[in-house]
This record gives structure tokens, sequence and C-alpha cells, in this order.
């Protein structure tokens, strides 16, 4: 399984991030926007003015994805991958190729629900290639039925192909450390 689901929408030409379990974007069918994992700021053109148009547009193939993967599950999922993209997981070796991808990406939204939500995006000088990167988090339950829930961060690498639609070229993925809390402080001396 693949650990992340994304709560990113565009909205005319503003991108949201959708900030709880219970906000709707704007015009949305209730019901059908992901809740943000972790509560993570909402990215706009009025909280981030300085977004580029390469930005926006990131982050616009990330809320189509993410709300294709949540329909979709494991089988969308692999449909946005180019064919020689690579994903890296916690613990696994590197899944290489759209087919090792969709072999192994097998979910159904109703065993394994991935959301995610995008933090950053940054587009290349060439505006070809770019990334995004945020939090994600997966839900599913164990054999026994008790609730299993993976978080962490994740990099998107998208590329542009030669007929000018838009690919991911690589998709990695580490989980949070035990104390997150912890994570990112130096030690007292």
């Amino acid at each position: 399984m693949f650990p992340r689901v994304f709560a990113i929408y565009l909205l005319g030409s503003a991108v949201a991030l959708i900030g709880s379990a219970s906000a709707q974007v704007p015009g949305a069918v209730p019901g059908t926007v992901p809740a943000n994992p972790g509560g993570y700021k909402i990215i706009t053109p009025g909280t981030v003015p300085a977004l580029t148009p390469g930005q926006l547009k990131l982050l616009e193939l990330e809320g189509r994805f993410a709300q294709s993967v949540a329909e979709g599950g494991g089988k969308a999922f692999a449909s946005w991958f180019a064919d020689d993209a690579v994903t890296l997981n916690n613990g696994k070796p590197a899944t290489l190729g759209r087919g090792a991808i969709a072999a192994s990406a097998t979910w159904s939204p109703a065993e394994y629900s991935l959301t995610w939500v995008a933090q950053g995006a940054q587009m290349g000088p060439s505006n070809d290639m770019g990334f995004t990167w945020g939090h994600y988090e997966g839900r599913s339950k164990d054999k026994s039925g008790q609730s299993v829930v993976t978080s962490g961060r994740y990099i998107t690498v998208w590329k542009k192909l030669p007929d000018g639609s838009w690919k991911v070229a690589m998709d990695a993925s580490a989980q949070e450390p035990q104390n997150v809390g912890e994570c990112c402080t130096l030690p007292k001396p």
C-alpha cells in the first residue's frame, strides 16, 4: 500500500487546501472533500501571495491526483504515473515502472483511505518538471478490525510529457518518527 491522499482543490484560479474534516469547498458536493490530515495551513494565493503560475499548475495537478485516488483507490493512484516512474517507501525496495506500481497498488478506497495535504510546490526553470511536498495520512483496518493510521511526509516529482500531459515521475514517502515533536529539534547542551 502507498501511504498518502491529498486535499487540494482548484477554485477558479485559486488553490485551496481544506482545513478540517468538516470543511467543504464552496460549491462542492457535501461529503466529497477529504479531511486535512494534521490540520495544516491552507494554501491559497491570499495566504501565499507569491505563488507562481508554475506552482499553481503543480498544486492543481496534485488536487486532481488526490481527488482521483479518493474516488478510485490504488487503480486511480497508478494511473497518474509515467511509464518509467519510481516509488520509494519506508523499508521497501524501489518500485520501478507504472506496471509494477499498478501491480502493487490494488487497494480500494473502502479498504484503504489515502489522503494528503500539499505544503509546497516548486516548478523548474523550463516549466516541464517540478515537485510538490507535504503530509500524508493512510487509514485502514488490521486483521482484527482495529483502525491503523500511518502518517508522514511525501514528495511527488512531476514531469511534462511530449504530448503536453503531466505525469508523476517519482513518488517518495517517509513515515513520521515516533515522537514527531522531537524530529526537528537540536539536542540541548
